[in-house]
């Protein structure tokens, strides 16, 4: 016979379980429209890029194996995505380095293919940035974990780990196992496929060692309504220095809001008209064409001798314009631009200069202007994007960079750049582009143009 108590033990626990059965059936299921990127079965509708590691499907998952002597590699989508929410369960190696690419690319004009954009970072170092945001073979780290010690510890070491990766627009969101990671702000790249990466291992590392994924699925409708909610503060990329550049002593050459630094080429200040400051971008304004009959060109305050100098450029159709550098305001004081080296900002398909000057091809985009012709076989977006200008000058040796590919290089100062220089407009002044230093320039040539993130790094 049951005493009192064992019926109120008894009857506790009927509660208590009524209790949790109701608790289970109101808990909301997950009604959100999620679409399988991989099938558990098959790997249709992904391509491999980049290198020859191994990728092969075990119990409903992929795994991929790293190989010696390969680059890294990418198990990539077929086809691209813009917007986006994508989760995903992944259990990496303790050795392995690894990630997840997102609106990336393989372009045979860039880097012969090479998989380049944004990747949501695998990381079972000691160093623990997981779910940080890395720009694979461009700028490098864009949003590190160094400040970020609750998303360090999220990571599991040899456990099943769980991404959510937000990209809206020009917002990238990141979470590890529910952990806040990443906010960032940019807009390098719009879209672009999703690829898993098998990194490259040195000879002292083993070979077949693992990563494997699992529950791969995205969102591509109604995000707003899924989207959650980041506590971070953001990372904002345009008009400021990367983790990278900050590490390697680049400064901003313009901050983005104000004149601070710049002064018209033939005055002591900014021009009062020609040129605006809007959305942290500086915008030539058109005026039919000509050169220096608005606003004028525009220089530092500040010269410089050794350097490298970053900024990105927008071309509208038909669009003449261009960076000089070691210009010398004095040289030329009347009508026309200032006088230095020209970086050729040019719609080559469009403008009649592309088919001019006293060296063939010299006057495209990313030549030397009216001296050397940048490479023929040079990344170009299609006008109205943005592209990426890059000059090194280090002990007279010089080189254009277009879009994060070299186009050429010369020496300043050597018998073949002189011999170029008499032959060309430039012999009527003397010992030209040769100054230990001179100011950097943005071009007024009667065309809309528009800059941002302009940098520099003293050599």
């Amino acid at each position: 016979m049951k005493t009192n108590k064992q019926f109120f033990r008894i009857g506790m626990y009927m509660l208590l379980m009524s209790v949790f059965i109701l608790a289970c059936n109101n808990n909301p299921k997950d009604t959100t429209p999620w679409q399988p990127l991989f099938d558990g079965k098959t790997l249709d509708g992904w391509i491999i890029l980049g290198g020859t590691a191994e990728y092969e499907l075990q119990n409903g998952e992929i795994v991929g194996k790293t190989v010696h002597n390969t680059p890294n590699t990418f198990l990539a989508t077929d086809k691209d995505y813009s917007d986006f929410i994508l989760e995903l369960d992944y259990l990496v190696d303790s050795t392995m380095n690894s990630g997840i690419q997102i609106r990336s690319h393989s372009l045979p004009a860039y880097k012969n293919g090479r998989v380049h954009g944004y990747q949501v970072e695998i990381d079972p170092s000691d160093r623990a940035w997981s779910a940080g945001i890395y720009e694979e073979a461009r700028r490098g780290w864009l949003v590190p974990l160094t400040n970020n010690e609750r998303a360090q510890d999220a990571f599991m070491q040899n456990e099943w780990n769980h991404y959510r990766i937000e990209a809206i627009g020009d917002t990238i969101k990141t979470w590890i196992n529910g952990v806040p990671a990443s906010y960032l702000i940019d807009d390098e790249t719009d879209s672009g496929f999703i690829a898993l990466q098998v990194h490259s291992i040195g000879e002292n590392q083993k070979a077949g060692t693992e990563i494997r994924w699992r529950n791969v699925r995205i969102l591509t409708d109604s995000l707003q309504k899924y989207t959650r909610t980041m506590p971070l503060k953001p990372v904002i990329t345009k008009n400021s220095l990367t983790h990278h550049e900050k590490e390697e002593g680049w400064e901003l050459l313009w901050d983005g809001e104000t004149t601070k630094g710049w002064r018209g080429a033939k005055l002591d200040h900014f021009p009062e008209e020609g040129w605006t400051i809007e959305n942290g971008e500086l915008t030539v304004l058109p005026s039919g064409g000509g050169e220096s009959e608005a606003g004028g060109d525009i220089v530092t305050e500040k010269q410089y001798g050794n350097f490298e100098l970053k900024l990105d450029f927008k071309l509208t159709e038909g669009a003449n314009s261009g960076i000089k550098y070691y210009v010398d305001t004095d040289l030329n004081k009347g009508e026309g631009s200032s006088i230095g080296l020209e970086y050729q900002l040019l719609d080559d398909e469009v403008h009649p200069d592309a088919k001019l000057g006293n060296h063939e091809g010299s006057r495209t985009l990313a030549s030397l202007y009216d001296l050397i012709q940048a490479d023929t076989t040079k990344y170009v977006k299609p006008i109205g994007e943005w592209n990426s200008a890059h000059v090194i000058s280090n002990n007279n040796h010089v080189e254009h960079w277009l879009n994060g590919m070299k186009v050429l290089e010369y020496e300043r100062s050597s018998d073949d750049y002189k011999k170029l220089v008499s032959e060309s407009k430039y012999k009527i002044w003397p010992n030209f582009g040769e100054a230990e230093k001179g100011n950097i320039l943005l071009q007024d040539h009667g065309n809309k143009v528009t800059f941002k993130n302009i940098k520099i790094k003293e050599l």
